[in-house]
């Protein structure tokens, strides 16, 4: 199946909260709608999409709207998608964890170095920085900090690769 294909399957499903621009290799939902749109995905029999590659976070540079971009593959049906949501720091996007299993990490990933939060996820705490640490490395305003816990933070990593 076809991108446009399903697109149109959700559109009929979900109107308002699916967007598919024409020659698009993505679709973006709405995070209001993300858990009922993912059972979907994974369960209609037309689309079946049991395998989750990965969730990658991005800034969209305007200092306020962060996104994530989920990328599946159905193992039976041979076909990929990618879905997109985006989000401000005071939203939350619904975990898929309990829908497949490899989000959990990844949704940790997207919160740790982007500040993406996902609502109901099992184990919702940083999983690449300390606890302690101040805002997320990723976003495009982030400023690396001097020091952390009495340490120089290196700016310039050249002489140690």
């Amino acid at each position: 199946m076809i991108i446009e294909d399903i697109a149109n399957l959700l559109k009929n499903k979900y109107s308002e909260s699916i967007e598919y621009l024409e020659d698009a290799k993505f679709i973006k939902v709405s995070a209001s709608d993300w858990n009922d749109v993912a059972l979907t995905i994974k369960n209609e029999d037309k689309l079946k999409f049991d395998y989750l590659m990965c969730i990658s976070s991005y800034d969209c540079g305007d200092k306020k709207t962060y996104g994530v971009a989920y990328n599946f593959k159905s193992t039976s049906l041979n076909h990929y998608l990618e879905i997109r949501i985006e989000v401000t720091d005071e939203d939350s996007i619904h975990s898929v964890s309990s829908i497949w299993g490899s989000a959990d990490w990844h949704e940790r990933e997207a919160y740790d170095m982007m500040g993406i939060k996902f609502e109901n996820h099992p184990n919702f705490k940083r999983i690449l920085l300390a606890d302690d640490w101040e805002g997320h490395p990723l976003r495009k305003d982030y400023d690396t900090p001097e020091y952390y816990r009495g340490m120089p933070v290196p700016k310039d990593k050249t002489y140690w690769e």
